[in-house]
């Protein structure tokens, strides 16, 4: 009787013991998962809490927890709730090493961790610290590689950081060389879609929306395929009706590509409700979106995201843009408030707020010039080319517009395949512009190497490459060096 007292007891205890080492993906788990990438926060930490009563030694609650704090990190853009939140990578990292360490999720659930912090670092500008994570991510996901090989998780995590580190531009290189680390965004995008295709065969098949996820936006912002619209739409069409994410991604694909219709018919149809996170800029491109089609409606979005918005990007360019659609409107009163706000509100971190900075203390856009412009930017070809018809560069007064106005040319014409009249006028607001501040004479040459490289003609494409980049001083200054070297680098030079 007592021996049998005794099995129980030690049963009893080893059982304790198992529980309290474990990784589960069960079904709290798997739909708090579903519900953190549809952006429905409210659902996805009810789902932890019961998750927590149920199973408390769940390793899988402290990864989801982090998904938590990084999906809002990336919707809100909070520099006070970054600051906040960041000392928690620390905690949870301690708190998985005393989980299962014969899982496969027991590596994998630290380094996702440190890469989604290493996402979120660098977003908040903290680049060195962000190369470090993605390193130490990348050796615990080559460490599970060879314990658990095929490990579907560990593929996914492992492609994005082929990404990162394959599409760290030229001015950051140095960060790379020092953490001995490199890559291939296009051999890790191709791994994440053969990921997607075989997701279906594997028990790993809710990962669906997540890979969707990273393939569009790596897709359109990291190697700007902008012919690809159909296809990442018919991608995202898989994600549910419910998903605030797909709608996101919806709308930034549309505006990337200059379906700006389509932009305002997926934003405006937006699930909305108090389960959702917030996502100000949502309401940043609907407001962008109608300003590109000089819709009436333009205020009350970016008013919405002004108001609402707490992170730190776009809030000079927001404010410059309402300033712009008072403008267009004759409203000058307006105008000239808005233009102060852009002056004075907001930072100057990301490039659009650099550029709005630098036009709000410039002397105000020619009317005609400005609508050509935003119909550009929407995809409006003819209205834009209409809007400058009959019209010459000695029409205009300002060394300025007169760049601008060859310049537009040439990108309306680029636009519409007219590659011959859009050299021509790209070549004009170069020999204008080269010597000034203004982009325009920078980017028409980084536009005709871009005409010559799809021509396969690498050596007057390299040509121009190099023209951009001996240009210096002007306005994005970063972001055209960094393209122009991509260039030169896609052609062999």
């Amino acid at each position: 009787m007592i021996r049998k007292f005794l099995t129980l007891i030690i049963f009893f205890l080893t059982w304790q013991l198992t529980a309290k080492a474990n990784f589960s993906y069960d079904a709290n788990c798997t739909d708090a998962y579903k519900a953190i990438l549809d952006l429905r926060m409210s659902d996805a930490r009810s789902l932890i809490q019961k998750e927590k009563q149920q199973n408390p030694q769940n390793g899988i609650i402290i990864l989801l927890e982090n998904y938590v704090d990084y999906f809002s990190l990336l919707a809100s853009e909070n520099k006070a709730d970054y600051e906040r939140l960041k000392d928690l990578k620390s905690t949870r990292l301690s708190a998985l090493e005393d989980n299962d360490s014969n899982s496969p999720f027991y590596l994998y659930s630290q380094a996702e961790i440190y890469l989604q912090w290493s996402f979120l670092k660098a977003k908040f500008g903290d680049y060195v610290s962000s190369g470090f994570d993605a390193k130490k991510a990348n050796g615990l996901l080559h460490d599970n590689e060879e314990k658990y090989p095929g490990f579907v998780p560990d593929q996914i995590s492992l492609a994005l950081v082929n990404v990162v580190f394959g599409s760290i531009p030229a001015s950051f290189k140095s960060i790379t060389r020092f953490l001995g680390m490199s890559g291939n965004a296009q051999a890790g995008v191709k791994k994440l879609e053969e990921i997607k295709a075989d997701l279906p065969k594997t028990k790993f098949a809710f990962y669906n929306n997540e890979v969707i996820f990273f393939i569009c936006t790596i897709d359109i912002n990291v190697l700007h395929n902008n012919n690809d619209y159909p296809r990442l739409i018919s991608m995202l069409n898989e994600m549910g009706s419910a998903s605030l994410l797909k709608t996101y991604v919806q709308g930034l694909i549309a505006s990337k590509t200059a379906h700006n219709d389509d932009v305002i018919i997926y934003l405006e149809a937006r699930p909305k409700g108090g389960d959702y996170v917030k996502l100000p800029s949502i309401n940043y491109m609907l407001g962008c979106a109608k300003l590109c089609r000089v819709d009436n409606e333009t205020p009350t979005a970016l008013y919405d995201f002004v108001n609402e918005y707490r992170g730190i990007n776009y809030i000079k360019d927001a404010y410059l843009k309402l300033g712009y659609f008072y403008l267009l409107k004759n409203d000058i009163g307006k105008y000239d408030y808005f233009v102060r706000q852009a002056k004075t509100k907001g930072y100057t971190i990301d490039s659009k707020d650099q550029q709005a900075l630098w036009e709000a203390n410039d002397v105000k856009p020619d009317i005609d010039l400005l609508k050509a412009r935003f119909y550009f930017d929407g995809g409006y070809y003819s209205k834009a080319l209409a809007q400058l018809a009959n019209k010459d560069e000695s029409d205009f007064k300002l060394l300025r517009d007169k760049i601008e106005f060859c310049y537009r040319l040439g990108r309306i014409y680029d636009k519409t395949g007219k590659y011959g009249d859009a050299i021509l006028n790209y070549q004009k607001a170069i020999r204008l512009g080269a010597a000034t501040r203004y982009y325009f004479a920078a980017n028409a040459a980084l536009s005709i190497g871009k005409i010559y490289e799809d021509k396969k003609d690498f050596k007057r494409a390299g040509d121009y490459y190099n023209q951009a980049l001996d240009i210096h001083g002007h306005q994005y200054q970063t972001d055209i060096d960094n393209d122009a070297k991509a260039g030169l680098k896609r052609i062999g030079q």
